[in-house]
């Protein structure tokens, strides 16, 4: 047994990683995506805005997942961001149909 690294270890072109087959069915988060009520939650949502406000800038989904997420990880603004940015789970619990390597919104 070797005490020393492999050279190819840590190069992140060589990084396995399991995402290339799906998300996991049973993570929390695709569960909680399924069980929770968008359509009447992102009615209500909506009916906050006139044609005084303008309209949302960010889908309802988006907007309350993330404030569900913070609260229930107990996050700041930026770290919730952050979170969003490097998690598969949570970008699909969002809504997001592939994976994005950028922040969602501006976490001001």
């Amino acid at each position: 047994m070797s005490r020393f690294p492999n050279p190819q270890q840590g190069r992140l072109a060589l990084f396995g990683s399991p995402f290339s087959q799906g998300l996991n069915p049973e993570n929390r988060w695709v569960k909680l995506r399924e069980l929770f009520p968008w359509d009447e939650l992102s009615r209500l949502y909506y009916s906050w805005f006139t044609s005084k406000t303008g309209p949302p800038v960010k889908s309802a989904q988006v907007v309350i997942g993330a404030l569900l997420i913070k609260h229930k990880l107990g996050l700041s603004d930026r770290e919730t961001i952050a979170q969003i940015q490097e998690n598969p789970y949570l970008q699909y619990f969002l809504g997001f149909d592939e994976f994005k390597d950028r922040e969602v919104f501006d976490p001001s």
